[in-house]
């Protein structure tokens, strides 16, 4: 799956919140501060051709939606991450953030209970 931008992101994200609905729509729910509506208009249509939303004409103006969900989205995304950045290894990964201090002791105590709690 191709990797979305940054901008590309948060579009996405507005879209996920909206739901289905127009680019007026979506500049409601960017984190501010909003790109231009302009800038908005020209981010959804790339969206839309990589095929992460589609669009249906009414009336006058194009209403978006997703094709995948918010969850969808993070699974794809941090499979091919744990993939390309660490062998496929969710432990390379947890090694990773505890060598660059990024996950303390009690983190990882909790990333252990809920791995237990999940086999449960």
């Amino acid at each position: 799956m191709e990797k979305l931008s940054p901008q590309e992101e948060d579009a996405m994200k507005a879209i996920w919140k909206t739901g289905e609905g127009t680019i007026k729509a979506f500049l409601d729910h960017v984190d501010s501060p909003a790109p231009p509506y302009t800038t908005l208009a020209s981010t959804v249509k790339n969206l839309e051709k990589k095929r992460f939303v589609t669009s249906r004409l009414m009336g006058k103006v194009y209403i978006y939606k997703a094709t995948m969900t918010e969850e969808e989205y993070k699974n794809r995304f941090m499979t091919g991450f744990v993939k390309d950045y660490f062998a496929n290894s969710y432990k390379e990964m947890v090694n990773f953030f505890v060598e660059k201090k990024k996950l303390s002791p009690a983190e990882l105590k909790e990333i252990l209970h809920l791995i237990e709690k999940g086999r449960s």
